[in-house]
């Protein structure tokens, strides 16, 4: 048993990372971050395009999967998470999105004091650093290094074009006044490189003091050690040895959506009757741990090309050594190059749909290879109504827990991306995508009624990889609440829940940014900071 750490952090993702790193300010405090996975070695980790080619059976990867999805014709989804340093900012697309400002306002008129827009904007700019320079909306000199992509392809300004014709305003901005529109994602790039928390956050603040921040890989923790009501102590494995940390202060889950809640039901903490049903002891009853689960369903409508100006036909080889050898080409690329928000119906407070154009054919999330040049429009609904669940499989916790997304259970959710895969067809339509567009692959011409939609949505959606929710934030006063505004569980001491599991509701956009907002939020929290 090692002696007293001041802080211990499970999971060295997106927020982990942001929160050793602030913690770590202090050179007094000692702080162990506790990581399952592996280093983020791997030269296509910092290679921008290189997760596409990380594949099934990387170790970079939990590889989850869902059960049997009851509204999409009882299929298993396949839903990655990132297993090493960094999370998932080090296998995502990198698009730097933070969600519409009424989403903070919602948070806020929950329950959750000082989650407002206002309240978290300064927190998203001091994440930041724009290449752009600072503004009303964005800041510089934060670790999050956010840039321009390098080189776009041209097939780009094509469907940017038909965006236009289609009736929606070109942005250049998704994080600022207006997020209402078409235009190209900023990305957490640096140098062309991948930028993900590891490289932001967690290795400066270990280079900054080496005693300080101490990071263990390979460790999967076991359970959390209650004494009373107190958090003291995790118990993990480590090559093959069970060992045992102590804490003086906060242990903080930073698993994500997934892991947190499991960690959680494992350790005896979660609903008592789904713990007792696996012989487990119930050290205290949170009826909410794993529940409240929300996730953006997508529906990719893929279109051959005319011509060969898509990255369907790169060779792999090349691509490699040019990137290699001067950051060039299809390797600096985040594939999900532009995209948009759109709103189906007229009088919504925010767009409820957003696009990503990939210039490429990518079915099954790129597992299906296509001989063929085209491209991608994702289409997804951004506020679903349906809510998951997290449930423990056994009491194990290397066993994957059961994913239930609960997808289309609520009949709205099906409307606005049967009507946003409408939108979609419809820009893809204009002439500004004429020189491309050759036949549509999905869902294909003979798929043309809202019934025949609604199939296809059934039988072909997957996840755009945002799934939160699963250790809601809210007041004392809603019984599914997990966590208090300040991230601190229920009910206990010394415990915290801070990633995107914490979301009282899913962000309308990619949740990256958002994740590590909230990190910066609670270490300002923590630390007794204002903005």
């Amino acid at each position: 048993m090692s002696w007293p750490y001041d802080y211990i952090i499970i999971g060295a993702g997106s927020a982990g990372c942001a929160l050793a790193n602030r913690l770590g300010e202090d050179h007094a405090l000692r702080i162990l971050i506790l990581e399952a996975g592996p280093p983020d070695s791997s030269f296509l980790l910092k290679m921008p395009s290189g997760f596409a080619a990380l594949g099934d059976k990387s170790p970079y990867n939990w590889r989850y999967a869902t059960t049997p999805q009851k509204h999409c014709n009882d299929r298993r989804m396949y839903w990655p998470r990132g297993k090493t340093v960094g999370g998932s900012s080090s296998i995502n697309a990198m698009l730097y999105v933070r969600g519409h400002a009424s989403d903070y306002d919602h948070w806020r008129q929950l329950g959750n004091e000082g989650w407002s827009y206002d309240d978290v904007l300064p927190f998203f700019k001091k994440a930041e650093n724009n290449e752009r320079g600072a503004d009303d909306f964005h800041g510089t000199g934060g670790p999050l290094n956010v840039a321009d992509q390098a080189a776009p392809l041209k097939i780009n300004e094509a469907f940017l074009a038909a965006g236009q014709q289609a009736g929606h305003k070109r942005l250049t901005d998704f994080n600022g006044a207006q997020q209402e529109g078409v235009g190209y994602y900023q990305v957490t790039q640096k140098n062309r490189e991948r930028w993900s928390t590891a490289s932001a956050y967690l290795r400066p603040a270990i280079e900054r003091n080496k005693n300080n921040v101490h990071l263990l890989t390979g460790a999967l923790v076991q359970r959390i050690i209650l004494d009373g009501n107190r958090a003291m102590g995790v118990r993990y494995i480590q090559n093959g040895r069970e060992e045992v940390a102590r804490c003086s202060r906060d242990i903080i889950l930073s698993g994500g959506a997934v892991n947190s809640p499991q960690l959680l039901m494992v350790s005896g903490i979660g609903p008592a009757d789904h713990l007792r049903s696996l012989g487990l002891r119930v050290w205290h009853d949170l009826p909410g741990v794993g529940s409240n689960l929300q996730d953006h369903l997508d529906a990719g409508l893929v279109q051959f090309c005319k011509t060969d100006d898509t990255y369907d036909k790169a060779n792999k080889l090349l691509s490699l050594w040019r990137y290699n050898r001067n950051k060039t080409g299809p390797g600096a690329s985040p594939i999900a190059e532009s995209g948009g928000f759109i709103s189906t119906r007229p009088g919504l407070s925010a767009p409820d749909v957003q696009l990503h154009f990939l210039p490429a054919m990518v079915v099954d999330h790129g597992r299906t290879r296509l001989k063929r040049s085209g491209y991608t429009l994702h289409v997804c609904t951004l506020r679903p109504e349906s809510r998951g669940t997290i449930r423990l499989q056994s009491a194990k916790p290397e066993d994957h827990p059961m994913i239930d997304a609960n997808y289309l259970a609520e009949r709205r959710d099906l409307k606005t991306l049967i009507d946003g895969v409408k939108m979609g067809r419809e820009i893809l339509a204009q002439a500004g995508m004429d020189p491309y567009r050759a036949d549509e692959y999905e869902p294909g011409a003979a798929v043309k009624t809202d019934a025949e939609i609604e199939q296809w949505i059934r039988a072909r959606s997957e996840t755009i990889y945002h799934p939160a929710g699963s250790c809601k934030m809210g007041p004392d006063s809603d019984p599914m609440a997990v966590v208090d505004n300040q991230c601190r569980v229920h009910g206990l001491e010394g415990l915290r829940v801070v990633d995107a599991s914490v979301m009282p509701t899913l962000v309308g956009g990619n949740t990256n940014a958002p994740t590590i907002m909230i990190a910066e939020r609670v270490a300002g929290f923590m630390q007794g900071k204002a903005a």
